[in-house]
């Protein structure tokens, strides 16, 4: 997510933008999620929900976004995400660090932020609502694959330490958007600790595990066993491969997506045995994908809930397996905003709420 090398793997406060027209007179296109105006509102942008902006009071926002059920694969309800145009694909300034941070070349803005919005209509269509970053100043190309810097609980927001460098901010972006939508930070990695959330998968809701690799430390996933062990919430470590070395992007998340209670995508070769001994330990059965697609992100595949899953169209061998088995497969296409930064839809996506 967000990385090189091998592909990895609110509410308003009181007023908003009045129209969707709006969006179509501002060029943006009449599903484009339009940020907050008047100032001092939290940095939030419109929901919308099966189709249509919603608006919440703020009393039940706080209450909806109490938990997240500690699940990868409950029924998605809410989500955040940040599009190319907030995470500045478009601005020269940031375009031009594209190979400092990994990227196979110059990103396609428009491009870009066409796939995103389709990303953003199958997730609607799913019935999430979705709540989008506003800009800042301190975001990179990175920050469009949102998923890596927060780890939404049942007890508050952790806030990550990113093992690439100027994915850092990030975290404390999310913090304040959390936070403003009362979710409260429960805690943060600090120094010298460092993790990202691609790295983590809840396999129930008492059991959290985390791959060790290039992005999360040892000292990372200690100060995660340390604070979720005083919450009942026991932490396993995964050992992941070198891959192609430090440059590369390598989370957990690009070899295993967990597509219900029972089932998980995974890129078998590349998991250690005692990964795939502790699954199989705990009653997951194996889809492989097809290898052919491996570096399309194949195993990089979104559960959206009661079977349904949403995935990139170019990896049609592997969607046909799912569909095989029994899943409702979405697709939308993720040439250029997936595969330029190794990220697909699990790290476009940081799910805040699952039923």
């Amino acid at each position: 997510m967000g990385g090189s090398g091998l592909p990895s793997f609110i509410i308003r406060r009181d007023r908003f933008f009045p129209s969707r027209l709006a969006g179509t007179a501002l060029g943006l296109g009449a599903h484009h999620i339009l940020p907050a105006l008047l100032l001092p509102c939290p940095p939030f942008r419109l929901l919308r929900k099966r189709g249509a902006y919603k608006f919440p009071d703020m009393a039940s926002a706080v209450t909806a976004t109490g938990s997240n059920g500690h699940s990868m694969v409950g029924r998605l309800e809410r989500v955040l995400v940040c599009s190319p145009r907030t995470a500045g694909w478009d601005r020269p300034e940031r375009v031009g660090r594209w190979r400092e941070l990994g990227f196979l070349h110059p990103p396609d803005s428009a491009n870009a932020q066409s796939q995103h919005d389709a990303l953003c209509r199958e997730l609607v269509a799913a019935g999430a609502e979705v709540v989008e970053l506003l800009p800042a100043p301190d975001l990179t190309l990175d920050a469009v694959y949102v998923h890596d810097a927060s780890l939404a609980t049942d007890f508050g927001l952790i806030v990550m330490r990113p093992g690439k460098a100027n994915r850092v901010p990030e975290g404390e972006r999310q913090r304040w958007f959390c936070q403003a939508a009362g979710i409260p930070a429960l805690a943060s990695v600090v120094s010298p600790g460092t993790a990202e959330a691609g790295d983590m998968l809840w396999l129930d809701a008492h059991t959290l595990l985390i791959g060790r690799g290039q992005r999360t430390n040892a000292e990372g996933i200690r100060q995660m066993r340390d604070l979720l062990a005083a919450h009942g919430v026991e932490v396993l470590a995964a050992p992941l491969p070198y891959g192609p070395g430090p440059a590369a992007c390598l989370h957990l998340m690009s070899l295993i997506s967990l597509l219900d209670e029972q089932t998980a995508l995974v890129d078998l070769p590349w998991l250690a045995v005692e990964t795939v001994e502790l699954l199989k330990g705990c009653g997951y059965r194996f889809i492989e994908i097809d290898s052919s697609e491996r570096h399309t992100l194949a195993c990089n595949v979104l559960a959206l809930g009661d079977r349904r899953l949403l995935a990139m169209e170019e990896n049609r061998l592997t969607n046909d397996r799912l569909r095989a088995a029994g899943f409702d497969v979405r697709s939308f296409c993720g040439r250029e905003l997936c595969l330029n930064g190794s990220g697909g839809p699990t790290c476009l996506t940081r799910p805040l709420r699952r039923g």
